[in-house]
């Protein structure tokens, strides 16, 4: 039994715009668990599409309840496959990706597709599937619910990271470094505010005394 996913997305950017940051994804705050990403190969084919076969690394914590089932070297990583074909002429971008490290425990297939969104020609629209599977007996529904809750994290993130690294391209400050921004300022505010306390209650101290 395969467990099947489907969700749309929407980047206020033109396609052009979106497959130009693809390729630049990596990194982002969004992305620790990216470590590594390698070019197989790339080719234009004879009708103008860009094809192109990508090997990604990604720190991959399984709960501790499957780790039994892993070799040590393989519980914190994994192995991905990313297939991608760009297509000028009718403007649509299509990726697939695939596990190839504990695939027999579970395999995770992702197929989206980037097009101009018809209400907007200056907006992408996403379609994004996904296929999660597993061969493990007595296992295979409790891994795939795992898997699926997974993925659906992953794609809330995959998203700001591609909106971060949009915003960035266009010399925009990207919403996280706003917030981290807040979050530094706020807590410089409650230092400052806890050095006070401090000394007021160091004068009080004092005056007990006296």
């Amino acid at each position: 039994m395969v467990k099947y996913f489907c969700c749309a997305g929407l980047l206020k950017n033109t396609w052009d715009q979106v497959c130009i940051a693809y390729w630049q994804r990596y990194p982002n705050p969004y992305s620790n668990h990216v470590l590594t990403e390698d070019i197989v190969f790339r080719e234009v084919t004879p009708t103008n599409c860009l094809i192109s076969r990508r090997l990604l690394t990604k720190t991959s914590r399984a709960p501790r309840w499957m780790e039994r089932y892993l070799p040590k070297h393989m519980a914190s990583s994994a192995y991905i496959i990313e297939d991608s074909i760009v297509d000028p002429q009718k403007r649509t971008m299509t990726t697939l990706t695939w596990n190839i490290s504990h695939a027999r425990l579970m395999s995770v297939e992702e197929r989206c597709e980037y097009r101009i969104n018809p209400e907007n020609g200056s907006w992408t629209e996403i379609k994004r599937e996904a296929w999660i599977s597993s061969n493990v007996y007595g296992l295979s529904r409790a891994i795939q619910e795992f898997g699926l809750a997974r993925f659906k994290t992953s794609v809330t993130k995959t998203m700001k990271g591609f909106e971060y690294v949009l915003a960035k391209m266009q010399g925009e400050t990207p919403s996280r470094t706003l917030a981290e921004t807040a979050t530094e300022r706020a807590r410089e505010t409650a230092l400052a505010a806890k050095e006070k306390a401090k000394g007021l209650a160091s004068q009080a101290q004092k005056k007990q005394y006296v």
